[in-house]
């Protein structure tokens, strides 16, 4: 059965009649970690799912009647949900609202802590209390899947760390045209330096000449955020241009992906 939007044709599917709870999330990582905890008991509506940018998606009215049939909300903390959440608690006044962000160490303005595994702990034993909360009949299935859980997010930090020593780039830049990785490079030890927004000559410049006195010849680049800046920036130094994805929906293959990227290229 589908819960059809009131414009623009699309539709969106009606949570699965078997599902304990049904919860939607901002970004496709939670849903992956929201799957982790609830397992088999819980639906999951993704807000900006595939291939959508969340600082420039807004949703149409049908997205938000769809949440009607949603108990939970998990928000994450990000800035584009600031401006989802009249249309939020419009369509759906009885949907329970729980920030997972709440309680993570912050870096000022940085809303990527999904990409921090000690972060993501926090993040999960909130969304555990909340199921648990919601689902009481199936609380041991959600403490015996936070604990796994959790477990799996401590083997992917010290396999991370690991990474990182092994290939001796602790301290080591890396460049971004999206400054999303400060939190795993803080975690890590390495050294994040982002492409200004609409940068000038200048900074340019400036980026290209600290890229070829370290020896760095890649800059990565986030799909559905400016392409053009950082293919200049690599064509500055002749090197070349790599996605790096901070939204990809397979979030522990994704962040091992990336550390064995940066192990090859930071400098």
């Amino acid at each position: 059965m589908l819960l059809l939007a009131a414009c623009g044709g699309e539709a969106y599917q009606a949570p699965p009649a078997d599902a304990a709870v049904n919860v939607a999330v901002s970004i496709l990582p939670q849903q992956y970690f929201v799957q982790k905890i609830g397992g088999e008991h819980v639906s999951v509506l993704v807000m900006a799912g595939p291939g959508v940018n969340p600082l420039t998606y807004e949703p149409p009215k049908g997205q938000f009647d769809a949440l009607k049939e949603r108990d939970i909300y998990f928000l994450m903390g990000i800035p584009p949900e600031g401006t989802w959440l009249d249309g939020v608690q419009k369509a759906a006044p009885d949907i329970e609202l729980v920030d997972i962000s709440r309680g993570v160490p912050k870096i000022d303005a940085d809303p990527h802590i999904w990409l921090s595994p000690q972060r993501v702990k926090t993040q999960a034993e909130t969304i555990a209390q909340a199921l648990m909360a919601a689902d009481p009949a199936h609380k041991a299935d959600y403490e015996a899947n936070l604990a796994i859980f959790l477990a799996e997010l401590d083997k992917l930090d010290e396999d991370i760390r690991q990474v990182i020593a092994r290939n001796r780039v602790t301290g080591k830049t890396f460049i971004v045209s999206h400054p999303a990785w400060g939190y795993f490079a803080a975690d890590y030890g390495l050294q994040m330096v982002a492409i200004p927004e609409n940068a000038t000559d200048a900074q340019l410049q400036e980026l290209a000449s600290l890229a070829t006195s370290k020896g760095i010849d890649v800059i990565f680049y986030q799909r559905g955020f400016d392409e053009e800046t950082p293919a200049r920036l690599a064509e500055m130094i002749a090197g070349r241009v790599v996605p790096l994805e901070p939204l990809n929906p397979n979030w522990e293959a994704n962040l091992r992906s990336v550390a064995l990227m940066l192990a090859k290229t930071a400098r």
